[in-house]
């Protein structure tokens, strides 16, 4: 006999219809999964023979074969156990068969026959509602995550048994609601502030900048002088997300396994700070079964990277891709996996590896080789897709002292978001954001300068040395700046502003 059960599995940040067939014939007793299952789902055939036993139902005899199509897809997890279990009961005569295609099953079995959380079930549940599934039947620790979806039933089930009775329609399960409106009023739970932040107040304007067109940026300064003060602020004064990006943000946090159980969707932007020892697997994302990495992790929030030249520099050159395409490609034997990466990048260093190059107050105890072997492990290519380069000098002893109120967040936060609807306005219908996401086009578009503007980027491409390609983050920066101040045209103080911005690279970096 035969039954057929719909599941779901995730390729990449998608997820793709899966059918668990199960078949009971005669012969020797055997489990036979094919389907290109990895060892995960091998392994099923014995939690599923230990759950179904646990739980009071009879384990067919004979031959049973386990098809999970398409069979030209890799299938990954123990997400299948559930589908698969509830199969071989439909097909030995214990389940009725009819009605189980209008649900999605999955879920991980113990051997008691509890039901255990799984990764991927967000895509998957977009996936269910797109196939015009009555429903999703998800592990209870998974039912605020499916939730979210709307226009699609989601039952939370915490055994096989509990199923089981629920298909034959003797228990009634209550489809799970979630208030997202609540959800998104409870996101933001800022514990640190920007009037926390003595003195400094160049830096915070350059923040501010950053935050208002979604620049990268890059502090230098010496050690204390705050940069990972201020760094740890920038989400207080982002504003806050969309539902369209928290769904994207949330699928890929689901995969990569980091939602807490009862958790439904990430509402409050990503704030990543990865340590400098990471491999590039880490950061980018693949492994032998690929998984996002911390660039993925960011997506429409912020990637921040303390003592950037202590990063081994071939893991440092693989962030061009991501920065410039807002994406990462990995590609394996068995295909190309694409994750989204579209990240604020903020990053800090010491002009030298004593620290103190710059500070006025301490002697540099490095000799200039020692200074040009740190200071190159940032390469110009990267440089270059770093919209801001900031100096943070120490703070003065005055500025520490003073009892003075320093402007809040909450403050720097109107001007910002004010500044990303003005933004919004004018690129809408072109697929982007935010000032930093323009493209070449884009630019020529919407940075238009009088003859005085010209006259100053001549001079700075002149004078500097910029690239093509700081030319352009120059312009887009000046438009933020624009922005900032309610203005449609940019002026000559907003170039100024925005080439002050792109000195440091210069004379550091020769």
């Amino acid at each position: 006999m035969l039954a057929r059960v719909c599941s779901g599995a995730v390729h990449g940040v998608e997820a793709y219809p899966v059918e668990a067939e199960v078949d009971v014939s005669g012969g020797l007793p055997a489990v036979v999964i094919v389907g290109l299952p990895d060892a995960a789902v091998k392994e099923s055939r014995d939690r599923v023979r230990a759950a179904v036993q646990n739980s009071g139902f009879v384990f067919p005899d004979g031959r049973l074969t386990v098809n999970l199509a398409p069979a030209d897809i890799r299938k990954e997890g123990p997400s299948f156990d559930l589908p698969i279990a509830l199969g071989l009961l439909a097909a030995g005569g214990q389940v009725a068969r009819e009605g189980l295609h209008e649900y999605l099953v999955l879920g991980e079995l113990a051997l008691d026959g509890s039901v255990r959380p799984v990764r991927g079930v967000l895509p998957i549940a977009l996936a269910a509602r797109r196939q015009g599934k009555k429903g999703i039947i998800v592990p209870v620790d998974n039912v605020a995550e499916a939730a979210v979806v709307e226009g699609l039933d989601v039952y939370p089930v915490g055994s096989l048994a509990s199923l089981v009775k629920f298909i034959g329609g003797e228990e009634t399960i209550a489809p799970a609601r979630l208030d997202l409106g609540e959800v998104f009023r409870g996101a933001r739970s800022d514990t640190v502030d920007f009037s926390d932040v003595k003195g400094q107040a160049f830096a915070k304007r350059a923040l501010e900048v950053a935050a208002a067109g979604g620049h990268n940026i890059i502090m230098i300064g010496p050690p204390g002088s705050g940069k990972t003060m201020l760094a740890r602020r920038l989400p207080t004064i982002i504003p806050e997300m969309t539902l369209e990006e928290a769904l994207e943000t949330t699928k890929i946090h689901s995969i990569a396994g980091l939602l807490a159980p009862g958790v439904s969707i990430v509402a409050a932007r990503p704030f990543r700070n990865p340590h400098h020892s990471i491999s590039d697997a880490g950061l980018i994302g693949g492994g032998a079964h690929p998984r996002p990495g911390e660039v993925s992790l960011a997506h429409n929030g912020t990637l921040f990277l303390d003592e950037l030249p202590e990063f081994k520099r071939n893991v440092l050159e693989l962030l061009r891709q991501p920065l410039e395409d807002g994406r990462v490609n990995i590609s394996r034997a068995l295909g190309t996996i694409t994750y989204p990466s579209r990240f604020m990048l903020a990053a800090a260093m010491n002009p030298c590896p004593c620290g103190y190059a710059t500070d006025p107050q301490r002697r540099c105890r490095c000799a200039p080789s020692q200074v040009q072997h740190y200071l190159s492990k940032v390469s110009g290519p990267l440089l270059d897709r770093i919209d801001l380069h900031v100096e943070v000098p120490a703070v003065r002893y005055r500025d520490l002292a003073g009892r003075g109120e320093a402007e809040p967040s909450e403050a720097i936060r109107a001007r910002v978001g004010a500044a990303r609807v003005r933004q919004l306005g004018r690129l809408r219908g072109e697929g982007i954001h935010c000032n930093a996401q323009m493209h070449h086009r884009q630019i020529r578009r919407h940075c238009l300068l009088d003859e005085e503007c010209q006259g100053l980027l001549k001079r700075a491409i002149t004078e500097l040395g910029l690239s093509a390609r700081a030319y352009d983050r120059v312009l887009k920066v000046s438009r933020t700046i624009a922005d900032l101040a309610g203005r449609d045209a940019v002026r000559p103080d907003d170039v100024s502003e925005a080439i002050q911005y792109r000195v440091l690279d210069r004379h550091l970096w020769v």
